[in-house]
Protein backbone atom coordinates (compact mmCIF):
# COMPACT_ATOMS: atom_id res chain seq x y z
CA UNK A 1 0.00 0.00 0.00
CA UNK A 2 2.69 2.53 0.42
CA UNK A 3 4.21 2.39 -2.91
CA UNK A 4 0.78 2.81 -4.87
CA UNK A 5 0.10 5.59 -2.50
CA UNK A 6 3.51 7.16 -3.59
CA UNK A 7 3.05 6.69 -7.02
CA UNK A 8 0.31 8.20 -7.02
CA UNK A 9 1.65 11.06 -4.58
CA UNK A 10 4.20 11.48 -7.47
CA UNK A 11 1.53 11.74 -10.64
CA UNK A 12 -1.30 13.81 -8.82
CA UNK A 13 0.03 14.99 -5.82
CA UNK A 14 0.76 18.89 -5.24
CA UNK A 15 -2.73 19.89 -7.63
CA UNK A 16 -0.71 18.16 -10.53
CA UNK A 17 -1.53 15.47 -13.05
CA UNK A 18 1.76 14.47 -14.61
CA UNK A 19 -0.15 12.03 -17.32
CA UNK A 20 -2.48 15.04 -18.31
CA UNK A 21 0.83 17.47 -18.35
CA UNK A 22 2.46 14.80 -20.63
CA UNK A 23 -0.30 14.33 -23.19
CA UNK A 24 -0.47 18.66 -23.83
CA UNK A 25 3.07 18.06 -24.97
CA UNK A 26 1.43 15.98 -27.64
CA UNK A 27 -1.78 16.59 -27.62
CA UNK A 28 -3.85 20.01 -27.64
CA UNK A 29 -5.83 20.55 -24.39
CA UNK A 30 -9.41 20.85 -25.83
CA UNK A 31 -11.12 22.96 -23.18
CA UNK A 32 -8.30 25.50 -23.64
CA UNK A 33 -8.18 25.52 -27.28
CA UNK A 34 -11.60 25.80 -27.17
CA UNK A 35 -11.35 29.18 -24.77
CA UNK A 36 -8.63 30.29 -27.23
CA UNK A 37 -10.82 29.92 -30.28
CA UNK A 38 -13.45 32.07 -27.90
CA UNK A 39 -11.45 34.39 -27.30
CA UNK A 40 -9.96 35.22 -30.94
CA UNK A 41 -13.48 34.89 -32.20
CA UNK A 42 -14.66 37.56 -29.55
CA UNK A 43 -12.00 39.97 -30.50
CA UNK A 44 -12.60 39.63 -34.05
CA UNK A 45 -15.98 40.42 -33.60
CA UNK A 46 -15.48 43.63 -31.48
CA UNK A 47 -13.33 44.87 -33.68
CA UNK A 48 -16.03 44.60 -36.44
CA UNK A 49 -18.46 45.95 -33.91
CA UNK A 50 -15.37 48.71 -33.57
CA UNK A 51 -15.43 49.73 -37.40
CA UNK A 52 -19.36 50.30 -38.08
CA UNK A 53 -19.95 52.20 -35.11
CA UNK A 54 -21.57 54.84 -35.25
CA UNK A 55 -20.66 57.78 -33.11
CA UNK A 56 -23.11 58.68 -31.11
CA UNK A 57 -24.92 62.08 -31.14
CA UNK A 58 -26.66 64.51 -28.48
CA UNK A 59 -30.50 64.68 -28.04
CA UNK A 60 -30.10 68.45 -28.95
CA UNK A 61 -27.83 67.04 -32.34
CA UNK A 62 -30.68 64.32 -33.29
CA UNK A 63 -33.43 67.02 -32.79
CA UNK A 64 -31.58 69.64 -35.02
CA UNK A 65 -30.61 66.71 -37.46
CA UNK A 66 -34.98 65.85 -37.00
CA UNK A 67 -35.65 69.85 -38.29
CA UNK A 68 -33.09 70.00 -40.68
CA UNK A 69 -34.97 66.99 -42.24
CA UNK A 70 -38.10 68.92 -42.48
CA UNK A 71 -37.92 71.39 -45.40
CA UNK A 72 -37.47 69.21 -48.47
CA UNK A 73 -40.52 67.35 -47.74
CA UNK A 74 -42.12 70.62 -46.72
CA UNK A 75 -40.95 72.64 -50.15
CA UNK A 76 -42.42 69.53 -52.06
CA UNK A 77 -45.66 68.50 -50.36
CA UNK A 78 -46.43 72.41 -50.49
CA UNK A 79 -45.80 72.79 -54.20
CA UNK A 80 -48.06 69.32 -54.68
CA UNK A 81 -50.95 71.24 -52.29
CA UNK A 82 -50.87 74.18 -54.75
CA UNK A 83 -51.70 72.01 -57.91
CA UNK A 84 -54.20 70.30 -55.61
CA UNK A 85 -55.85 73.87 -54.63
CA UNK A 86 -55.71 75.20 -57.97
CA UNK A 87 -57.49 72.38 -59.54
CA UNK A 88 -59.80 72.30 -56.57
CA UNK A 89 -60.80 76.29 -56.44
CA UNK A 90 -59.31 77.76 -59.21
CA UNK A 91 -60.33 81.63 -57.90
CA UNK A 92 -58.71 81.28 -53.86
CA UNK A 93 -56.08 79.74 -56.01
CA UNK A 94 -55.89 83.02 -58.61
CA UNK A 95 -56.16 85.59 -55.72
CA UNK A 96 -53.22 84.01 -53.77
CA UNK A 97 -51.10 84.26 -56.50
CA UNK A 98 -52.18 87.77 -57.26
CA UNK A 99 -50.62 88.48 -53.81
CA UNK A 100 -47.39 86.33 -54.35
CA UNK A 101 -46.92 88.89 -58.03
CA UNK A 102 -47.17 92.14 -55.24
CA UNK A 103 -44.00 90.41 -53.41
CA UNK A 104 -40.82 92.52 -54.80
CA UNK A 105 -37.90 91.48 -56.66
CA UNK A 106 -35.46 91.91 -54.13
CA UNK A 107 -37.34 89.61 -51.56
CA UNK A 108 -37.28 86.81 -53.77
CA UNK A 109 -33.70 87.34 -54.40
CA UNK A 110 -33.72 87.22 -50.40
CA UNK A 111 -35.36 83.94 -50.18
CA UNK A 112 -33.40 82.04 -53.05
CA UNK A 113 -30.36 82.99 -51.20
CA UNK A 114 -31.46 82.00 -48.00
CA UNK A 115 -33.13 78.47 -49.61
CA UNK A 116 -29.47 78.57 -51.29
CA UNK A 117 -27.45 79.01 -48.24
CA UNK A 118 -29.47 76.36 -46.22
CA UNK A 119 -29.88 73.59 -48.75
CA UNK A 120 -25.81 74.38 -50.22
CA UNK A 121 -24.55 74.35 -45.86
CA UNK A 122 -26.29 70.85 -45.50
CA UNK A 123 -25.02 69.34 -48.67
CA UNK A 124 -21.54 70.85 -47.51
CA UNK A 125 -21.80 69.38 -44.11
CA UNK A 126 -22.77 65.95 -45.48
CA UNK A 127 -20.11 66.12 -48.01
CA UNK A 128 -17.51 66.99 -45.21
CA UNK A 129 -18.53 63.74 -43.31
CA UNK A 130 -18.68 62.04 -46.24
CA UNK A 131 -14.86 62.93 -47.07
CA UNK A 132 -13.78 62.10 -43.37
CA UNK A 133 -15.43 58.95 -43.63
CA UNK A 134 -13.31 57.84 -47.12
CA UNK A 135 -10.21 59.63 -45.26
CA UNK A 136 -10.75 57.18 -42.20
CA UNK A 137 -10.71 54.50 -45.23
CA UNK A 138 -7.61 55.46 -46.72
CA UNK A 139 -5.49 55.27 -43.83
CA UNK A 140 -6.13 51.66 -43.10
CA UNK A 141 -5.40 51.08 -47.03
CA UNK A 142 -1.37 50.21 -46.31
CA UNK A 143 -3.00 47.60 -43.53
CA UNK A 144 -5.19 46.16 -46.24
CA UNK A 145 -2.56 45.93 -48.78
CA UNK A 146 -0.33 44.24 -46.30
CA UNK A 147 -3.22 41.72 -45.39
CA UNK A 148 -4.10 41.06 -49.21
CA UNK A 149 0.08 40.01 -49.82
CA UNK A 150 -0.05 37.57 -46.45
CA UNK A 151 -2.71 36.31 -47.90
CA UNK A 152 -1.60 35.90 -51.73
CA UNK A 153 1.83 34.40 -50.12
CA UNK A 154 -0.81 31.53 -48.82
CA UNK A 155 -1.98 30.42 -52.48
CA UNK A 156 -1.10 26.93 -53.22
CA UNK A 157 -0.09 27.52 -56.76
CA UNK A 158 1.89 30.43 -56.47
CA UNK A 159 5.20 28.69 -57.43
CA UNK A 160 6.84 30.57 -53.96
CA UNK A 161 4.41 28.48 -51.78
CA UNK A 162 6.92 26.28 -50.86
CA UNK A 163 10.17 28.00 -51.49
CA UNK A 164 12.97 25.64 -51.32
CA UNK A 165 15.74 28.39 -51.23
CA UNK A 166 17.15 30.97 -53.77
CA UNK A 167 17.53 28.62 -56.40
CA UNK A 168 15.31 29.66 -59.11
CA UNK A 169 15.49 26.42 -61.34
CA UNK A 170 14.94 24.42 -57.86
CA UNK A 171 11.93 26.69 -57.16
CA UNK A 172 10.81 26.28 -60.89
CA UNK A 173 11.22 22.82 -60.32
CA UNK A 174 9.05 22.26 -57.44
CA UNK A 175 6.07 23.63 -59.33
CA UNK A 176 5.84 21.13 -62.38
CA UNK A 177 5.26 17.22 -62.21
CA UNK A 178 8.32 14.86 -62.56
CA UNK A 179 7.88 12.18 -65.68
CA UNK A 180 7.06 9.33 -64.10
CA UNK A 181 8.33 5.87 -66.08
CA UNK A 182 6.16 3.57 -64.30
CA UNK A 183 3.12 5.53 -64.50
CA UNK A 184 3.48 6.10 -68.49
CA UNK A 185 3.97 2.23 -68.80
CA UNK A 186 0.86 1.45 -66.85
CA UNK A 187 -1.28 4.29 -69.15
CA UNK A 188 0.28 2.59 -72.31
CA UNK A 189 -1.04 -1.18 -71.09
CA UNK A 190 -3.68 0.21 -70.04
CA UNK A 191 -4.72 1.92 -73.58
CA UNK A 192 -3.78 -1.37 -75.08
Amino acid sequence: MGLISSVMGLLFGGNRNVVRETAELFRENREAGAQRSHSIQEQAMMQFGSEFAQPTQSAFDRFIDGLNRLPRPALALGTLGLFVSAMIDPLWFAARMQGIALVPEPLWWLLGVIVSFYFGARHQAKMQGLQRDIAASVTRAPEVIGNISALRSLRSDDPNAADPGPEASVNLATAQPDSNPALTHWRTLRQA
